[in-house]
């Protein structure tokens, strides 16, 4: 098993990196042989394995080359822990300069047993411009063996000046059936049950797994498209929207709540205090900035949350469009076949890429920190507007 096989789809990209990282220990070559650079960006749409490309490549660079040291090595990135290795991955809705300016320090240190110093950055179109102009100086003048690795969804999210001192690397949505080969052969399901979550989840590798492996994350799913079929009125499309956004929060809770009791033991262990025990004054400090960190992911999974809801309903109604258009092409929400095949005769294609649109207004109007409820109830709305005129309504 190699640090490559969790990575599916992306045989092109891989072959790049791949190539760099055993360029870079050719003793003749260099740095410099085979495309080895020193900062690269990995772009690619939500779920295609940015980061996965990222620390396998990582790996590829801090190993050594025996068996036992590349081993080690691997074990070492996947928990974060490698000398070598320094990541910034935010769970908060910006990263802060700060924490960049940290990382930026940190890249000035030599190796210390392996080739490189690497540095990732998760989500680097989460940093503003300020911060990126942190960034640019290290890039600008780069220690010889650090190497930097971004992530981020596209190109057009970083700074100009950013983008011209890296190296490229595009990653595709990879295929309904790679992603549910490698859910069944990583996540142990049945093929049916892959399929069907990798469809779901529309290729989003780390949504496919949740999908395939949490029955609650299956049951709000369901709930959410049978809650967008079942508008009929404005009344509705209000209620229908506060549920949307409960939905969001539980499903947000349910990946936080756990973590956030883990790492509230943790540093209560480390500080040396027994669970249940008194917290001295001192330490107080450390645990509230804890908590409002954990304030912070909260807000991020939540918006995340709301996402992953629009991007449900956009395919609930491309299926709509596809049925209309008489495409044949698969699709996402099959086992809904009889209420989209109700949807597409009494509606008209025009109606459904309005609704489409919504959909993306929508997100783009909680992007920009409109009220969810609010952005939700005028997407909900508008829908419905749309899906009634054919029939005459005056709403």
């Amino acid at each position: 098993m190699t640090v490559w096989d969790e990575l599916t789809g992306q045989d092109e990209a891989i072959e790049v990196v791949r190539a760099a990282a055993e360029g870079s220990g050719a003793a003749s070559g260099g740095p410099a042989n085979r495309g080895m650079t020193h900062s690269w960006l990995i772009t690619g749409p939500p779920g295609s394995g940015r980061s996965n490309l990222a620390y396998a490549f990582a790996t590829a660079l801090l190993s050594p080359g025996t068996p036992e040291g590349d081993l080690a090595a691997r074990r070492q990135v996947e928990a974060r822990t490698h000398p070598d290795l320094a990541v910034l991955s935010t769970e908060r809705v910006i990263i802060s300069i700060d924490e960049v300016r940290s990382l930026v320090a940190s890249s000035q240190f030599s190796p210390s047993v392996g080739r490189y110093r690497v540095m990732v950055i998760e989500d680097a179109d989460r940093m503003t411009e300020r911060t990126s102009n942190v960034l640019l100086k290290a890039l600008e003048e780069p220690p010889e063996r650090t190497v930097w690795i971004l992530c981020a969804p596209s190109e057009a999210d970083l700074l100009p000046t950013i983008r011209s001192r890296v190296r490229t690397v595009r990653l595709r949505v990879p295929g309904v059936g790679d992603v549910a080969e490698l859910i069944q052969r990583r996540d142990g399901v049945d093929a049916e049950a892959a399929e069907r979550a990798a469809r779901h989840a529309q290729s989003h590798i780390g949504m496919a797994h949740r999908l395939a492996t949490n029955e609650e994350a299956r049951r709000r799913r369901e709930q959410t498209l049978q809650l967008a079929l079942g508008i009929r009125s404005v009344s509705d499309a209000v209620l229908a929207a506060a549920t949307l956004l409960e939905i969001a929060g539980a499903d947000a809770k349910a990946i936080t709540e756990e973590r956030d009791a883990e790492e509230r033991e943790h540093a209560l262990r480390s500080l040396g205090i027994e669970p249940g025990g008194t917290i001295p004054p001192a330490l107080r400090g450390q645990l509230r900035q804890l908590e409002e960190d954990q304030k912070r992911r909260a807000t991020r999974s939540l918006r995340d949350g709301i996402d992953r809801i629009l991007v449900d309903l956009l395919s609930l109604y491309r299926d709509v469009m596809m049925l209309q258009l008489g495409t044949g092409s698969e699709l996402v929400n099959r086992e809904l076949r009889t209420e989209l095949d109700a949807l597409s005769t009494h509606t008209t294609p025009a109606a459904t890429l309005a609704a489409m649109d919504a959909v993306a207004t929508a997100r783009e109007r909680i992007d920009g920190n409109v009220a969810p409820a609010l952005a939700l109830e005028a997407m909900l709305t508008t829908i419905l507007r749309g899906t009634t005129a054919r029939k005459g309504s005056d709403l």
